[in-house]
């Protein structure tokens, strides 16, 4: 985990080594990012992550002997505070919204991962997600004109404030820092949130946001 003043914990997992090398290569070139480990495979990933306990993790969705997606939710389920990246060849809402409910923070795609990554890495640790732009207008692009009422109409403006930052990858004490708010509260205003849109999870929140435009993208 990082310490504040100190330099970005990095992990990077992939089983391509040209992929692995070249990102850590231009991670290591930037004077707030320390690059503390690489991984070839998932459970290779999974082992040294509960070891090295970066601040961020750059997983790759196609691994061998256990896939990026299972992988960022065991690290999840057992390091909470580490920020998960998400690197892919597809850019479909289903791959996306897996990564997004295993718990990742970012999701980027490999043809831009060498020009997003250092801004990617700096959102996720800061508590905010990072979408590649492709991804993002893919995900715009399947939402569609259904109507002149919006399921939006319904909430109050804090009930939309609370998905925006629960959207944007904030934890109930975070919200409940910002808004002056306990987290009980917090927590309260969520489960009121999935019961007025139909929505049984986070995930599914999270995708309401961004298809509704009330996340950041980038």
């Amino acid at each position: 985990m990082s310490v504040p003043g100190s330099p970005i914990g990095v992990f990077i997992a992939d089983d391509h080594s040209i992929v692995r090398e070249g990102l850590a290569a231009l991670l290591a070139s930037q004077p707030d990012i320390q690059v503390v480990g690489t991984a070839a495979n998932g459970r290779e990933a999974l082992a040294a992550v509960l070891q090295a306990r970066p601040a961020v993790v750059i997983m790759d969705i196609a691994m061998p002997e256990m896939n990026g997606i299972e992988a960022a939710r065991q690290i999840q389920a057992a390091l909470p505070q580490t920020q998960i990246v998400i690197l892919s060849m597809h850019a479909g809402g289903e791959h996306v919204f897996q990564a997004l409910e295993a718990g990742a923070r970012g999701y980027l795609l490999k043809e831009s991962a060498a020009r997003e990554i250092v801004e990617a890495v700096r959102a996720v640790q800061l508590g905010r997600r990072y979408l590649s732009a492709k991804v993002a207008e893919a995900l715009a692009e399947r939402v569609g004109r259904r109507g002149s009422v919006s399921p939006l109409d319904s909430l109050s403006a804090r009930e939309r404030q609370i998905l925006k930052l629960v959207a944007d990858g904030c934890s109930s004490a975070r919200i409940g820092e910002m808004l002056h708010l306990s987290p009980k509260t917090v927590d309260t205003y969520r489960s009121r949130l999935m019961e007025k849109l139909n929505l049984s999870d986070i995930a599914s929140l999270v995708k309401f946001a961004i298809q509704h435009g009330l996340t950041s993208l980038d």
